[in-house]
Order: structure tokens, then C-alpha cells, then sequence
């Protein structure tokens, strides 16, 4: 018997053979060929019964290997002396703000970790405006906005000032804001991104706007691209993940997510027992996103080749985030020690000296394996991609801050510090001038400064910038808003009248194209299916199937150049579309005009954060509060019924809101928002409160366009007025009723107003108190003026918090007696909602006669009546705390 040969006797040659055929297979007939026969062997052990363990991830290595990496175009060393630049101003920046004034804030690593990410974007993919193209849309990360300015330093479109005033907007010369504001900076930044989360979610819908503009024919079809910028630690907001699968279904291969995986979050590591990156890769690649991991710079290629039992591999998936953070600030005996921890482990590193062993780079600060994936995302089609790019917190601040946990926090360097950075990075700055932290701009002639600007005059121009030229559209025709000034017999809904305006302006010849309906699946809800067949519902790849009530006449009709944004059940997308379509005017020089109609308790209170980026943004457009107020949404209960909407409302500086009551007063609100925003180019965005109650429509007053627009007119009079009533929105009818009640059982008249607006009312006596404080001057308040020479107590009744109209009571001589709806709703139906609240026509009825009583002017003996007449219970609880 022969001696079995010990390098052959545990060969699995079955398993061999199946190895090499696929060999064969690949090299003869193709990958595609192998996929084939892969998924029906799949198929086919599946129905035998066997069951493949699941796996979303690939191994912890470059999605591209280095036979498929492109060529880079540029010039390394170049490009490496120009990020080095940016690097130290972008550095200097925030540490000379800090020294003028200790704790003004602001980040050294986040840019110092994407530096690379950033450069190779704006040398080679980023491109700027010009007349025949739109630009690519960046959406940098808010905290690495140091790095921006930095490059727009280089680029001559920031000067010194800027600079030395970074975080000090307020000073006498420029300055510059902490993070990407729009609203601060109008001509530079586009998007707020530093609310972790809201970047990500209003960059795929953005991404989904545009597909919607081409194929709706408002713009010609371009290969733009839009790159969202995000940290690994922000992947942790539900709203940077939440819509994945929109930009998968919607094929957005116009859209690359490049995530900063740092692996740090400000107070430790983002998942340091585990891997974020694989982490991250699994949830993209479950929602049909295209992945391309960049972890390993190219020091590590020989490694990887020489690697053939595969254990290099092995080990760094095992290895965990926490402990490759560690790898970073150690030495490298600790590296060799711990990470290669096997004698063929160590044999593959013997050759690398310490020096050589702490320079291996992790992938994102390669620019040839950023370059390569960019590139490959750029050339993926029918799906959006996403770029896992593994970087160092604080790269190149060394003992300063590179990887470790407090260099989120990292505001100051000491003059060691600099010297070290300064040296790492061959940054032309002297001994002598190391400690001041001197800004460098190297000479015009410079060849960076030329390579730099032919790189951006090759892709079109800077990048950020924003458009400030505004060309106006024509004003719809008069005849749609004044259909509702006669009112209406027959009983209607103020959502009922919006849906009517809606319809006529989506058929105006002037603005109709223009008109964007955004609803989060509630469009049957709100009375607008029958939109559905007028304008149809948007869905890029039309409509594949054959709706369950094609027969009806209101059937859900999709097409590819539908109209109606019908976003399913997320107002956090709903709302990024909203975004989207009303800063298009800045964005893409098209004066979209969104109405996003919504149940209002799902507004402000769910995402106020995004109504803040919107207003941040210098968003236009119209948010239409539907069954809004406390009282008005009948059985729904308390997460339904909205009484503080219009109290959040305040919180926007240029939020306009609105709550009215009748047809009449909606049309005028909506005609005077069309002008103001797209005629008058005012960058304010709307909120309006619809109701779902059907209710007599009454004529408009003589004379009420001025003052339902200021915030409040006069909708009954009486020359023998004993009291003011003011109603608004739900609670008008409850007004009205109450005068007549007043004027018929008590013989008491008053005077009845319509509050369209108590956010207008109430800025304008903030107005006018800052003016008499701070300059001695008097200015009467618009509501002043109104009730200037009329008699007796100012009752309010609103179907929201008291807050509003007692936030107005040092305006009016007396104060104000205010009804509300504090407290949590109810399921139960209007009449008993509003009784419980106590701003029904008896309550209202009964304040009044209370407090005429209490001056003496309404005979107490009746009061007593009145009280069991109206059902007043004295020993009623406070609905607020009910």
C-alpha cells in the first residue's frame, strides 16, 4: 500500500470539481452566464428542501479589486498639495475662532476624515452650473462645512475676512455660518444638513423631484447627479434610512450616497462591537441599492494578493469597529501584535517597517480606490448607489485628536499640534508663523491655484452655489378666486372649497403646469380622487397593472407624467417632496408651487424639524392643514385632533398661517400666497387650515380683503354693541350662532370678527412694542386699530390653545377673555367635543353674559338663569386636565 500524500488526502474532490467547472464556466462563457446557473441551482435546492443561510453582506474588502480599478485622471501630487491647503485652512479656521472667543464652537475632524471624498468629488465629478447644464446637487455634511469654505477660499470666492470670522455672522465685516445655511448664506449654500437625518431623506426625493420635472416636460432630461454626504453615526436618525426603498423602486441612478464611515459618533464608537459598514451594507443592498465599499487604501493591495488562504480577509471581517479605532491610536508593535495575531498573519506584514505599517491607509483617504468608486456610480443605471467609505475621525491631527473619542469636540491645537500637522501634510508655513495659524492662499500663478481652477472651469464652475435670479409667473386668472365671494347656500367644507381652487388653478393656462399636489396617501380623505383622473398620479415607470376600480369613474389613475405627488404613508417624505418642489425656483429655475395637503395634527407636531429646514431652505409653497383643530376631526380622538398647530406655527420665522373660516377668505389667502411667493419672489411658505364640518358659505363683507389678509375684519356689526365676539376657522359658526343667541334670548348685540390670522396679529404688536422700547415711537397694532372706539369685553373663541388670542391682550384695551381647546382631544362628535372644550355657541354665550355681569352691565339674577338655561355645570373639570 502506497503512503497517502498529506497535501491531497483531505481534498474534498467533489466539491473540486464543481470549483473548476465554475472556473471554466466564467472563463468561457461570461459572469452573466454563471449567474444563470447559480440562481437555478438555488432555485432548484430550495424546492428540494434546502435552505441557503442568508447573507446581505460581501467580504470586509473593496467592492472593486484592483484589476478593475480605472486609471485616476489628475495629478496626485498636485491634488494631494492642494487638500493639504484646504486641510490647514480648513483647520485654522476653527481654531482662530476659538481663540478669539473660547467655545464658539465648530469641527476640525469630521472635514479632516472626508477631505479626500470631497477633493476627488470636486476635481473630477462635481459639476458646476452652466447655460446648458443644471449643475450636480451636493449635499455636504453640515459639520465638515469648514472644508467647503476652505475651497471656496482657494477659489477666491471667500477672502481672509470670511474666514476670521467664521461663527461670527454678527461682526462688522463678513462672516461665515457655522453650517450650510441657505438662509444665511443665500447665494452659497443649497441644503441644510446638519439636522442629522433630514439630508439624506430631502436628497432622495429631491433626486425622485427631478425625474418628475423631466418627465413631466418641465425640463429637458440631463444626466444630473445629486451626492448626499452623511456619517456613519447618522445612519442611526430613522429618517437617513427610511426611504431607501423609493430611490430603489423609482430607479434612481441619478442619486450616490457617500456615507463618512469614521466609525465614530461624538461620545465613542457608532457600533464598536460590531461593523457599521456591514451593517450599512445590508440594509442597502436589502433595498435594492447598488454598494460599492471603499475600506482598504492601496498599501493594502499586496496584502490582499498575497493573501491566498484567504486569512487576511478572515480576520479583518472578525475584527471589530471598536478595536480597529484602537488599531489607529496605537503603535505598530500593538498592530502586529493584535491584529496580524498569526505567525502567516505576522509573515505577511515582516517586510513593513513601523513606519510603513502605520501608513496603511484605510480606503477613503485613497484617492485612486474614491476616484474608482465614484466613477462606477456614476456609470450604474437603474439603481441608486451608495458609497461605504472607510475613514479616521481626525485624520492627520495626530496626538491632537486622529481616531480618538473626544476629537468630535476637538476646537483648539497647540503649537505642537500645529508643527506636527504642518509637517505631515509639507504645508508651506514658517516656524515663526506656526503659532498665529496664518490663513495660505499660494499666489495666482501659482500651479495649484491654476490646476485648481482649470479642474472647476472643466466641470462648469463652483459648486456650492446657489441661484438668487428669479424670473415671476403670470397670475392666475381673477375669475377663479372670486367665484367664492357670493358664498353658498348649500353646505360645504373648507377643504371641499381648496379642492375646487385646486382644480381650477391645475387647469389654468398660465400657472396650471406648475402646480404640484403632494398628499400622503389620504387624497380619497380629503375629497381629491377626483384629481386622480384630471391630472393623474406621478409614477415614473407608469402604470403596469390594471387598477381594481378601472371602472370607476375616479379610479387611481398613475401615469408617467401624472401630476399629483401620492407619497403612501410618510410625512417625513411627503414633506421632503414639499421641500423639494418649493425651492425648485432656486434650484433647478422653475417656480414649482406645491399644495401639500395633510391631516394637520400631522404637521408641525411630526416633523417640525423639517418645517424648520424648509424655512431654513427659503422653501415657497402652500401646507394645507386638512380637518385641522380640536374640535372638528368628529370620533378620531386624541393623536387626531389638532388644537395647537397654528401655536407651532409661530415657532417659523417665515411661515405665514392662516385660519379661515370661509370659502371667501380661502380664496384670497391663496391668491395673495401665489403673489407674494411667485410674483413678488417674498421667500416665505404658507400654512392653511382646512375643515372637514360642511357649513352654510356666506358672502364677503364689503370691504374684508384688507383685513381677512392682516389677520382679522369685521363680519357682523351693530351700532348698539355691547360686546366683541372674535371667532376664527372651525369654532365662526359657533360665533355667529352665539350672537344671534345673544341678540335673541338675552337682548345683548355684539360685534362679530373673523381672525383669519393670529400669528399676523401677533407679530404685529411684537412689531409695535419693539419699536415704542427700543425708538420711543408709537405704532397702534393692526388690532388695535379694529376694535379702536368699540364697546364692551373681547371675548376669542378658537378651536385651538388659549395661547394665541391671550398672547394679544396687551394690544387690546380690557384684555381678552379667551375660549380654547387646551387639553388632549376626544372620540366623540362635535357637538360633545365642542362642549367638552368649552367653546361651543352656549359657552361662548355664557362668557360673554359672565362677563358682562362682572362690570355691572348684564343683571346677575339673569346670569343664574342663563346658566341652567345653557347647561354652564360649575363643577365642570378643566378640560386641560381631563
Amino acid at each position: 500500500m502506497e503512503p497517502s500524500n498529506p497535501n491531497t488526502e483531505n481534498i474534498d474532490y467533489d466539491k473540486q470539481d464543481w470549483l473548476d467547472a465554475l472556473d471554466e464556466m466564467l472563463e468561457n462563457e461570461g459572469p452573466e452566464r454563471v449567474k444563470d446557473i447559480l440562481h437555478d441551482l438555488q432555485v432548484n435546492a430550495f424546492r428540494k428542501g434546502v435552505r441557503l443561510p442568508f447573507s446581505a453582506n460581501t467580504p470586509y474588502i473593496n467592492t472593486i479589486p484592483l484589476e478593475e480599478q480605472p486609471a485616476y485622471p489628475g495629478d496626485r501630487e498636485m491634488e494631494r498639495r492642494i487638500k493639504s491647503l484646504i486641510r490647514w485652512n480648513a483647520m485654522a479656521m476653527v481654531v482662530k475662532a476659538n481663540r478669539e472667543e473660547d467655545g464658539i464652537g465648530g469641527h476640525i475632524s469630521s472635514y479632516q476624515s472626508i477631505a479626500t471624498m470631497y477633493e476627488v468629488g470636486f476635481n473630477h465629478f462635481f459639476r458646476g452650473r452652466t447655460e446648458d447644464f443644471p449643475g450636480d446637487l451636493v449635499y455636504f455634511q453640515g459639520h465638515s462645512s469648514p472644508g467647503v469654505y476652505a475651497r471656496a477660499y482657494l477659489e477666491g470666492r471667500l477672502t481672509d475676512e470670511h474666514l476670521k470670522n467664521f461663527r461670527h455672522e454678527l461682526h462688522d465685516t463678513p462672516g461665515l455660518s457655522s453650517y450650510p445655511h441657505p438662509w444665511l448664506m443665500p447665494d452659497f449654500w443649497q441644503f441644510p444638513t446638519v439636522s442629522m437625518g433630514l439630508g439624506p431623506i430631502t436628497a432622495i426625493y429631491h433626486a425622485r423631484y427631478i425625474k418628475y420635472l423631466e418627465d413631466r416636460g418641465l425640463r429637458e432630461p440631463t444626466d444630473q447627479q445629486v451626492y448626499a454626504f452623511l456619517g456613519d453615526g447618522e445612519t442611526d436618525e430613522p429618517e437617513s434610512l427610511g426611504a431607501l426603498k423609493l430611490a430603489s423602486r423609482e430607479k434612481l441612478d441619478n442619486l450616490t450616497f457617500v456615507v463618512n464611515c469614521n466609525l465614530q459618533r461624538l461620545d465613542g464608537p457608532v457600533s464598536g462591537n460590531g461593523k457599521i459598514i456591514q451593517e450599512l451594507e445590508a440594509a442597502f443592498r436589502g433595498a435594492g441599492w447598488n454598494v460599492i465599499k471603499v475600506i482598504w487604501g492601496d498599501s493594502w493591495d499586496p496584502l490582499l494578493e498575497n493573501d491566498e488562504d484567504g486569512l487576511l480577509v478572515k480576520r479583518m471581517g472578525e475584527v471589530v469597529d471598536g478595536q480597529y479605532q484602537k488599531y489607529t491610536v496605537e503603535d505598530a508593535d500593538y498592530v502586529r501584535e493584535h491584529f496580524f495575531n498569526s505567525p502567516e498573519l505576522k509573515k505577511l506584514v515582516e517586510h513593513l517597517s513601523d513606519s510603513e505599517l502605520k501608513r496603511m491607509r484605510r480606503g477613503g483617504h485613497d484617492p485612486a480606490k474614491v476616484y474608482a468608486a465614484y466613477k462606477a456610480a456614476q456609470e450604474t443605471k437603474g439603481r441608486p448607489t451608495v458609497i461605504l467609505s472607510k475613514t479616521v475621525k481626525g485624520y492627520g491631527l495626530g496626538t491632537a485628536g486622529e481616531g480618538q473619542n473626544i476629537t468630535h469636540s476637538q476646537k483648539k491645537m497647540g503649537e505642537d499640534s500645529l508643527r506636527e500637522f504642518r509637517t505631515r501634510f509639507g504645508l508651506p508655513i514658517s516656524d515663526e508663523d506656526i503659532d498665529s495659524v496664518p490663513f495660505y492662499r499660494p499666489p495666482e500663478d501659482s500651479p495649484e491655484m491654476q490646476y485648481l481652477k482649470a479642474r472647476r472651469s472643466a466641470l462648469g464652475g463652483h459648486v456650492p452655489t446657489r441661484l438668487t435670479n428669479f424670473t415671476p409667473v403670470e397670475m392666475p386668472a381673477d375669475k377663479i378666486f372670486q367665484e367664492f365671494d357670493s358664498g353658498s347656500e348649500r353646505p360645504v367644507s373648507t377643504t371641499m372649497v381648496f379642492v375646487r381652487v385646486l382644480s381650477k388653478l391645475l387647469s389654468d393656462k398660465n400657472i396650471g403646469k406648475l402646480i404640484v399636489p403632494i398628499v400622503p396617501d389620504e387624497a380619497r380623505t380629503f375629497g381629491m380622487d377626483a384629481l386622480f383622473r384630471q391630472v393623474g398620479i406621478y409614477a415614473h415607470s407608469g402604470q403596469q397593472y390594471e387598477p381594481v376600480d378601472k371602472d370607476n369613474l375616479l379610479y387611481y389613475k398613475e401615469e408617467k407624467d401624472g401630476q399629483i405627488l401620492e407619497e403612501g404613508i410618510t410625512e417625513a417624505g411627503a414633506f421632503s417632496s414639499f421641500v423639494a418642489a418649493g425651492t425648485a425656483y432656486a434650484n433647478h429655475n422653475i417656480n414649482t408651487i406645491p399644495f401639500y395637503t395633510y391631516y394637520s395634527m400631522f404637521g408641525f407636531q411630526r416633523i417640525g424639524d423639517s418645517a424648520w429646514l424648509a424655512g431654513d431652505s427659503r422653501c415657497k409653497g402652500f401646507l394645507m392643514g386638512a380637518t385641522a383643530g380640536r374640535t372638528t376631526l368628529a370620533g378620531e380622538g386624541l393623536q387626531h385632533q389638532d388644537g395647537h398647530g397654528l401655536v407651532l406655527a409661530l415657532t417659523i420665522p417665515n411661515l405665514v398661517a392662516y385660519d379661515p373660516a370661509y370659502a371667501y377668505e380661502l380664496a384670497i389667502i391663496i391668491k395673495d400666497g401665489i403673489r407674494r411667493m411667485y410674483v413678488d419672489n417674498e421667500q416665505i411658505f404658507y400654512y392653511i387650515t382646512l375643515m372637514n364640518a360642511n357649513y352654510e358659505q356666506p358672502a364677503m363683507p364689503e370691504g374684508a380683503e384688507e383685513g381677512i389678509l392682516k389677520g382679522m375684519y369685521k363680519f357682523q356689526s351693530s351700532e348698539k354693541a355691547q360686546a366683541q365676539i372674535l371667532g376664527s376657522g372651525a369654532i365662526m359658526p359657533e360665533a355667529v350662532k352665539a350672537a344671534e343667541q345673544l341678540k335673541k334670548k338675552y337682548k345683548i348685540e355684539t360685534n362679530v370678527w373673523s381672525v383669519t390670522s393670529y400669528k399676523n396679529l401677533i407679530n404685529d404688536v411684537l412689531d409695535a412694542d419693539r419699536e415704542k422700547v427700543r425708538n420711543g415711537n408709537e405704532v397702534t397694532p393692526y388690532i388695535t386699530e379694529c376694535l379702536a372706539g368699540e364697546t364692551g369685553p373681547v371675548i376669542a373663541a378658537s378651536d385651538y390653545m388659549k395661547l394665541l388670542p391671550t398672547s394679544l391682550s396687551q394690544a387690546v384695551p380690557g384684555g381678552i377673555v379667551a375660549l380654547g381647546t387646551d387639553g388632549f382631544g376626544r372620540s366623540d362628535g362635535r357637538r360633545a367635543l365642542r362642549k367638552h372644550f368649552e367653546v361651543d355657541a352656549d359657552a361662548i354665550t355664557w362668557t360673554v353674559l359672565s362677563t358682562l355681569a362682572a362690570k355691572g352691565e348684564f343683571d346677575k339674577k339673569k346670569l343664574d338663569k342663563a346658566r341652567k338655561d345653557l347647561g354652564i355645570d360649575s363643577a365642570k373639570p378643566n378640560p386641560l386636565g381631563e
